[in-house]
């Protein structure tokens, strides 16, 4: 089983909405996933409860029950586990960083949002980790927003991911109805970048 860590220490990043769209992904093509949600908020396990479909499976788990929660993701046969994190939570990070075999951040393309990557890039150096910098909620047509984000985070030794995500108002209108951007939209333009942000995950985790 693969550990995936979605980190952010900043707000509104996206982490959520990223998690259940790969977990989603994951389960489509034939990788059991599990969802660790350590965000006491519980957003996505919300999304889990008004979701028709019995997987992926989204578990809420305080960060000290971390080791255990990917435990019984391992040993209930899943390939990929995700965790979920929360904002401006300092120990959950770390314990999900630790855990991981890759990090994701995910981050919007504004000069504030690229700034407040070193905190959470902090995390992942401690931990020794591979992290990628998911470029999320991007303008259409912003190749030159897109240039100014890498040399952004560049300067913290991470590179971005070759796939983004753009503004899209599938990806709200799905969760709000427990499903996720594909499903609610086959063959758009989300189910699209979907795909190719999990195709390049799983080259990435050799899953």
């Amino acid at each position: 089983m693969k550990i995936l860590a979605i980190l952010s220490q900043k707000g509104g990043a996206g982490k959520t909405t990223l998690a259940l769209h790969l977990a989603t992904a994951a389960e489509a093509a034939g990788k059991p996933c599990a969802v660790i949600d350590l965000d006491p908020q519980a957003s996505a396990a919300g999304w889990k409860d008004t979701r028709p479909a019995e997987t992926p499976v989204v578990v809420p788990l305080p960060h000290s029950r971390l080791t255990a929660g990917v435990q019984a993701a391992r040993e209930g046969g899943a390939s990929l586990c995700i965790i979920d994190t929360a904002p401006h939570a300092e120990g959950a990070a770390m314990a999900a960083a630790r855990a991981a075999d890759l990090v994701l951040i995910p981050c919007r393309a504004g000069i504030l949002d690229l700034r407040a990557i070193g905190a959470t890039a902090d995390f992942v150096k401690i931990a020794g980790k591979r992290a990628f910098v998911v470029l999320n909620a991007l303008p259409p047509r912003a190749s030159h927003i897109l240039n100014d984000a890498r040399e952004a985070v560049a300067v913290h030794g991470i590179d971005v991911a070759p796939v983004t995500l753009q503004q899209r108002a599938a990806y709200g209108h799905a969760l709000t109805a427990g499903q996720t951007a594909p499903e609610y939209e086959p063959g758009g333009k989300a189910a699209e970048e979907i795909a190719a942000l999990r195709d390049w995950l799983f080259a990435e985790l050799q899953l």
